[in-house]
């Protein structure tokens, strides 16, 4: 049974007579099924997603036609192109530019999304490609607007896209590279800076969870040339950031994309992480929550797990129903450090 679709699907529905025929090319913030049902539509699909979670939901019903990657590469194949707005403006802008060199000349370019998510820019987005863009719709609270590919698009060179910055943990330094839209994309967030002060020497193996940039477990390698580090994010331009942050600064580690504990099997030494609890526009727990309850079978014996989060979220009970022993290291008037032991 297909899932309910989003406001943002409802009101393309109304819209889909100008994807009919179209070697139509899908991305941005996904969040239901009604890309398959646009692909009944199409003469041909290809549904790009940078996130992970997303695609292994949509792998059975797609197959080859959704691609996970921080990057589409090929050559001109399509005449549309759908974005769906993406949270951050910058990973908008990002994704347009990747996708642009794809397109045929006079492909139409559709930007689809919530009002309270930043598609009421979408004009100034598309200026960049097209001489004028009309809203085509306004429903649910959500807009669709639409243009044409007029103007000359440049090749996509990725490390144009990264921004480098320099962080400072304690007595370690560090070069960050970041994709737009990855968390510690600008800087070192406060969260991180106190997860990292509070934790000791480490040795054995260490699960990175939500690497975003690759802050903490470049840090951490750094920190303890012994110690065998794994990063696991669902964003495949967190992934891609962390493998650039791991290689400027001449580290190495395991960077690999996982829904939550999906593609790992060996248990670690230490659990370390900064996780999220956003999903797009809204407030979501659920995944954290299943990281830490099923955090114990991904530990040896003594293993450790050590966590910062916002001091509102209520996540002491949780992990006192699943570790044997719980403490709060460190705190202020915004985060608490948790450690956990088995």
């Amino acid at each position: 049974m297909s899932s309910p679709i989003s406001a943002v699907s409802q009101m393309l529905q109304r819209n889909q007579a100008f994807f009919v025929g179209k070697r139509l090319l899908i991305c941005g913030a996904l969040e239901d099924d009604y890309p398959h049902q646009l692909g009944t539509l199409t003469s041909a699909l290809t549904v790009f997603t940078t996130d992970y979670c997303y695609y292994r939901r949509q792998q059975r019903a797609l197959g080859a036609a959704v691609v996970f990657d921080h990057q589409l590469a090929g050559s001109p194949r399509f005449d549309a192109l759908l974005l769906l707005m993406p949270k951050a403006k910058a990973e908008a802008q990002y994704l347009l530019a990747m996708m642009a060199p794809l397109l045929e000349p006079s492909a139409e370019l559709f930007l689809a999304g919530e009002n309270r998510g930043g598609i009421n820019g979408a004009d100034k987005l598309l200026a960049l490609y097209g001489d004028k863009s009309i809203k085509r719709d306004s429903a649910r609270r959500c807009s669709l607007y639409h243009s044409i590919l007029s103007k000359p698009v440049a090749p996509f060179v990725l490390d144009e896209w990264l921004r480098q910055y320099e962080c400072h943990a304690g007595n370690t330094s560090l070069t960050v590279l970041a994709l737009p839209g990855v968390f510690s994309a600008e800087e070192l967030d406060d969260g991180s800076k106190m997860l990292l002060d509070n934790l000791p020497p480490m040795a054995g193996e260490l699960l990175d969870f939500g690497c975003g940039a690759g802050v903490i477990g470049s840090v951490l390698a750094k920190r303890n040339p012994d110690l065998a580090v794994t990063m696991v994010d669902i964003n495949a331009l967190a992934l891609e950031s962390s493998r650039r942050t791991l290689a400027i600064n001449g580290l190495t580690a395991t960077v690999r994309a996982s829904d939550i504990y999906s593609d790992l099997s060996q248990p670690f030494d230490h659990i370390v992480s900064n996780p999220p609890f956003h999903a797009g526009l809204n407030t979501f727990y659920a995944a954290t929550e299943t990281f830490l309850c099923q955090a114990p079978a991904f530990l040896r014996a003594q293993g450790r797990l050590t966590i910062v989060a916002n001091g509102f979220l209520r996540y002491q009970p949780l992990l006192e129903n699943h570790f044997k022993q719980t403490e709060i290291v460190s705190s202020d008037a915004k985060f608490k450090v948790y450690l956990s032991r088995l």
